[in-house]
């Protein structure tokens, strides 16, 4: 059984940007900065992308990732779940892990130090089962609001008013990995486990890629943190 396997879900029919697993990202397609990443921590037996696309997997076996078998039709549609992925790809590869890292495709900013970190959490205490990044909200969710029928509506009155040191902090999915006990993760069947520890990332390290903008969001703060 060898210790850590990466797994990059990266299917080429994406939507909203075209082709944006692989287009170029401040001229390197956006694929291989997790690959990069994985790669340079030497943690990794193997880092394996999942892809039903030919030019993906061209791309990411020339960076010096494994693409063993192309992503199944099923696994490939817009209903397929990462965990769907992940167990597909665990079926299908001869060896076992005891540590599974999902990584996304476009996690520009996941660093190898979180990814050592993570690891090192996983090992220093057999009850925990994942460690995955999350980014505290900007705005207190208490305060939120919502449209119905062009009226403004506050969602929750009773915490609305008060004051923002005296509301609870939460967060959301950094959407970059999530790194896992391979046994309890096949057990939960999902990509946050009952027993999660967070690594908790600042807003400027982190951005959802879901549209153009989102990408000239990402690339600004990204030329922001590599110039710092």
């Amino acid at each position: 059984m060898g210790d850590c396997i990466a797994i990059i879900p990266a299917r080429g029919g994406s939507k909203r940007i075209p082709k944006k697993n692989i287009k170029k990202f401040l001229g390197k397609e956006i694929i291989l900065y997790p690959i990069d990443t994985a790669l340079e921590t030497n943690i990794f037996k193997d880092v394996v992308v999942s892809t039903d696309d030919t030019k993906i997997a061209e791309i990411a076996m020339k960076r010096g990732a494994s693409v063993p078998f192309k992503r199944s039709k099923k696994n490939s549609d817009d209903w397929a779940s990462t965990f769907d992925v992940i167990e597909e790809v665990l079926n299908k590869i001869e060896d076992t892990y005891r540590f599974i890292c999902c990584l996304y495709p476009t996690s520009v900013f996941v660093k190898s130090d979180h990814l050592l970190t993570a690891l090192n959490m996983l090992k220093r205490d057999e009850n925990l089962s994942s460690v995955s990044s999350v980014v505290k909200y900007s705005h207190p969710v208490e305060r939120r609001l919502k449209i119905e029928s062009d009226i403004l509506s506050i969602v929750n009155k009773q915490k609305f008013d008060n004051r923002s040191q005296d509301l609870e902090n939460y967060y959301h999915d950094a959407g970059q990995f999530y790194f896992s006990r391979t046994s309890h993760i096949i057990k939960e069947r999902r990509m946050i486990l009952e027993k999660t520890k967070p690594i908790i990332l600042g807003n400027h390290e982190s951005q959802d890629i879901d549209n153009e903008e989102d990408w000239l969001i990402a690339e600004l703060k990204y030329s922001n943190l590599v110039n710092e």
